[in-house]
């Protein structure tokens, strides 16, 4: 509400207020229909019940002037007495407004107050929602990588299947070849050999019932023939499984290996060895010999090298044996993915010394030859491979 309205309004209490004194001069007891009006028009312009009291305040003091009023008189307490009935005839439509109001504030208080409720309420529903969505979100990205995690698995699972049918088949090709080998040689050295004794024996046969003058000579033959079978059957036996590996332990052994390996002559083989080693067990001992033998083996028929040191040593609770070449490196990443029969030895040495809780590795260098490495551990978990 302006000043300007104010003003007005205040006039317009003035004169009605003016009005009724003079009725109430006369005497004439006519309804006071403007003090009505004025009510209402005061709860239209939002004044209160003080605003309204000093404007009849006011009102009051001017009209209580000797020029107020017609007949010029003071009339102090009779016009105090008359303009408090009209000030509460104006009074009753604002007081009437009033319990209205406060009970319409009280009701939009309580319902602000379940609007906050709600609000809290609808917030706290909200951010629930938003951690499950996030948890669901999660869940499902975890889903995913389940997926991804057992489709990876199950592709690996797959290769590993194929690679261990693969190999399967080589190990039996493999297999067949050594027999073959085997038997061919067991022909053509032995089984020639026995014939050309028996041959032999048939000639002393004859010799000794015409002359015996030759019969010591061709006996000498014979026993000669005799020994190399013997010799050759032995190789054959100790390739197969060396009799002096059970018997007098891995370190004679290997020192028999390398003094009877194919090539030997041009190498030079420095073997060093701890004696600690032999309180392996057996089948742990017997691994270290058939790696040892494999990579002699290699270094005799690929490497071309001129040293070779095998050496067994101990470390933190494990057996360490290296076998290192100075002769022509290799690839050996290249080799294992290949389908020779280098690739198998190579990987049997791995899976021997894995399958008694070892560890494995080739190191190839150009220039600096080719080391075999293999640590097995004194202690193996009890039921476990080795043990």
């Amino acid at each position: 509400m302006t000043i300007d309205t104010k003003i007005q309004f205040e006039k317009q209490y003035h004169t009605a207020l003016q009005h009724h004194l003079r009725r109430q001069r006369t005497r004439r007891r006519l309804p006071v229909r403007s003090a009505g009006v004025l009510g209402r028009a005061a709860v239209s312009l939002g004044l209160d019940t003080l605003d309204l009291a000093r404007m009849h305040d006011r009102a009051v003091a001017g009209l209580a002037s000797p020029h107020s009023l017609p007949d010029g008189r003071k009339q102090t307490k009779p016009l105090a007495q008359a303009g408090a009935f009209f000030f509460l005839e104006v009074l009753t439509p604002v007081e009437q407004t009033h319990p209205a109001a406060q009970a319409a504030a009280l009701h939009a208080q309580q319902i602000d107050a379940r609007l906050r409720e709600r609000t809290a309420a609808l917030a706290v529903a909200r951010q629930q929602v938003r951690r499950e969505v996030a948890q669901r979100k999660k869940g499902e990205r975890q889903l995913v990588r389940g997926a991804r995690h057992y489709s990876r698995l199950l592709a690996q699972s797959q290769r590993m299947q194929q690679q261990s049918r693969r190999l399967a088949h080589q190990v039996l090709s493999a297999q067949e070849e050594e027999r073959k080998e085997i038997s061919r040689e067991l022909h053509d050295e032995v089984a020639q050999i026995l014939a050309g004794i028996n041959v032999q024996l048939a000639a002393l046969q004859e010799a000794a019932a015409i002359n015996s003058r030759n019969l010591r000579q061709r006996i000498a033959q014979t026993q000669r023939l005799v020994g190399q079978s013997v010799l050759i059957v032995h190789r054959y036996a100790r390739e197969l499984r060396p009799a002096m590996l059970d018997d007098l332990g891995l370190i004679p052994a290997l020192r028999s290996y390398i003094k009877d390996l194919p090539g030997r002559k041009r190498l030079h083989i420095r073997f060093t060895a701890f004696p600690g080693v032999e309180t392996l067990s057996n089948i742990r001992r017997t691994v270290l010999y058939r790696v040892a033998q494999e990579a002699l083996t290699n270094v005799a028929r690929h490497a071309h090298a001129r040293r070779v040191k095998v050496s067994i040593c101990k470390i933190t609770d494990a057996v360490r044996l290296e076998v290192r070449d100075d002769g022509k490196s290799f690839q050996v990443d290249r080799i294992l993915a290949s389908r020779n029969n280098k690739r198998l030895g190579l990987l049997g040495m791995r899976e021997r010394v894995e399958m008694v809780g070892g560890d494995f590795a080739i190191e190839s260098v150009p220039g600096k030859g080719t080391t075999v490495r293999a640590e097995i551990p004194f202690l193996v978990k009890q039921g476990g491979p080795g043990s």
